[in-house]
């Protein structure tokens, strides 16, 4: 499919043995050149040597880096590393840095990407469930600061985004429940469709059937895509893809980033926005229920074990879509519709968290 953001268009392959052909693909795109791949040991032990082969048999000139395994490790002293491997691979304007991993490396090599020379071509290849629903699609890039995550970062599209399924086949069951998560965040805020898939073919989900596998993953896919087409810096509508985010990267910071996946905590937020929604009498105790369900169903975390309700709430004050000093939550008055409010009072998410399992 093709993702339009303001004057830029770039395509996303979706479906199985991409990585292998990688390089043509590229070449096909109209990339040549230089070629930093960015990965980590996890993800390079399966993966680096097909694609840096790959590449190579297009005609690239491939330089590899790799930097430690972990959401504690998107920094800015690791974003260093691959900013001197780009110094001591040459690299030009026109060269590519190639994002091969999840999350964590899409965003870090895509913020080196955007800064490095003030901006080479980015390519995205997730290779988890997560990456490829979410962080390698719409442009933004980061590093976390010790305060909260994503803090520090840029807009910056990917040239081309390559979705390799068979990718999934390696990802421990933790990781392909974290993935699950944003996916299940898109059926609860805009697809119905979705939602109503995974409610009716989780047996097949969850034993990573490739029919299944893409028909949710090209859901979530085209769904972001639209969001970010209309908004691709986040000045309205995006914002409803942080719905469960307020609460979820909150948890995420204040442990330290050792505790939750990002769609563990973001599921967690979601029940609590959620819960919030009933509370604020936007939504009837059907939502409330609707999203355990869903969440439940997929064995995702629902609550929060013992972490000070004042403390999380503190973290929130940090989240990029405060404005004007005002905490903005993306709630919901049902599923498939979602509103931002920014005038939910700070009693009423204590008391929700509490509710929770928080301190």
């Amino acid at each position: 499919m093709e993702i339009k953001a303001e004057t830029e268009t770039y395509p996303l392959y979706l479906g199985s043995g991409l990585l292998a052909r990688a390089g043509a693909i590229l070449r096909e795109e109209g990339l040549t050149g230089k070629v930093l791949v960015v990965t980590n040991p996890t993800v390079g032990a399966f993966y680096l040597a097909v694609v840096v082969k790959a590449l190579a048999e297009a005609g690239f000139d491939v330089q590899t880096v790799t930097i430690p395994d972990g959401e504690v490790y998107k920094r800015l002293d690791q974003l260093t590393k691959v900013y001197d491997a780009a110094v001591v691979g040459c690299l030009e304007r026109d060269s590519t840095i190639l994002a091969l991993g999840g999350g964590v490396i899409g965003d870090l090599a895509g913020f080196a990407a955007a800064t490095y020379l003030r901006g080479v071509r980015l390519v995205q290849v997730p290779t988890s469930l997560l990456a490829q629903v979410d962080s390698s699609i719409g442009g933004k890039v980061a590093v976390n600061h010790r305060e909260g995550k994503n803090l520090i970062g840029s807009f910056y599209q990917p040239s081309v985004v390559l979705s390799d399924l068979e990718v999934l086949t390696t990802l421990n069951e933790r990781e392909f429940k974290t993935g699950l998560a944003e996916i299940i965040k898109v059926g609860l805020i805009g697809d119905c469709t979705l939602d109503a898939f995974l409610r009716q073919h989780s047996t097949a989900v969850r034993r990573r059937e490739p029919e299944a596998l893409l028909e949710i993953i090209a859901r979530a896919c085209a769904f972001k895509a639209q969001v970010v087409t209309e908004d691709v810096r986040e000045k309205g509508r995006r914002a409803i893809l942080n719905y469960g985010h307020t609460i979820g990267h909150a948890l995420e910071a204040e442990t330290g980033y050792t505790v939750y996946r990002h769609g563990e905590a973001v599921a967690i937020g979601m029940a609590a926005a959620a819960a919030i929604s009933v509370e604020l009498g936007l939504a009837t105790p059907e939502l409330s229920r609707a999203t355990l369900e869903v969440l439940t169903l997929y064995e995702l975390p629902t609550t929060i074990a013992g972490i000070p309700a004042e403390q999380l709430l503190a973290r929130m004050a940090w989240d990029k879509k405060v404005k004007n000093g005002r905490l903005r939550l993306v709630l919901s008055p049902r599923v498939g519709d979602v509103l931002v409010k920014d005038d939910v009072p700070p009693e009423l998410i204590l008391a929700v968290l509490r509710r929770m399992g928080a301190a």
